[in-house]
Formats: C-alpha cells, sequence, structure tokens
C-alpha cells in the first residue's frame, strides 16, 4: 500500500497516461471499423456528416412592421415589443398607430 504523497501521484500519473493510451487505441479502432462500414456501404464523409437541422439555420432577417414616427426606430412585430413600443401602448397609444404603410401586412 502507499504510503507517500509522491507515490500517490506517481501512480495518478501513470494512471492518466495508460488513460490516454486507451483513449487513443480506442479511437484508431473506432476510426478503422468505421472506415470499413463506410467502404462496405458505399458511404462518403458528406453523408455520415452531422448538419444542423432546417429550423436551426440562421434565417433571413424580417422587414419592419411598426415605426417609431419620432424616432424611426422599428421593430418586425416578432419576438419581446421594444421599450418604445411598450412605453406608448401603456400611455395608450394603439398599436395600429405605429404600423408601417407600405407594409402590405398592414393594410387590412
Amino acid at each position: 500500500m502507499p504510503s507517500s504523497l509522491n507515490e500517490l501521484v506517481e501512480q495518478q500519473a501513470a494512471l492518466e497516461r495508460q488513460i490516454q493510451q486507451a483513449r487513443a487505441d480506442g479511437r484508431e479502432t473506432a476510426l478503422g471499423e468505421i472506415r470499413c462500414l463506410m467502404a462496405l456501404h458505399g458511404l462518403k464523409p458528406a453523408d455520415v456528416a452531422d448538419e444542423r437541422p432546417a429550423s436551426k439555420r440562421s434565417r433571413a432577417p424580417v422587414a419592419p412592421k411598426y415605426r417609431h414616427p419620432e424616432t424611426g426606430a422599428t421593430w418586425s412585430g416578432r419576438g419581446l415589443k421594444p421599450r418604445w413600443l411598450a412605453t406608448a401602448l401603456g400611455e395608450g397609444d394603439r398599436l395600429e398607430r405605429f404600423l408601417i404603410p407600405d407594409d402590405p401586412r398592414g393594410a387590412a
């Protein structure tokens, strides 16, 4: 049974080297198996590439739907209301007042 701190530290270092070697060996084994399976099934790297789902892709910016008449600040109508709009609505203004007139969605 190890009795000194130095002996324990040496054992820890030896174990860490063994762990790193086991990981490297396992990685090589896994890569070999993957390559074999890809060749067997005629797969290319692009066939197994990890691609993000379509819903997670970035989208084009949304055109503004509302504009502050004095400052020109805009809001698309998505997400949280900006402070300027929340304040105006709290003071009794109606949302329709801030619609951008040339926006076809505001014509209804």
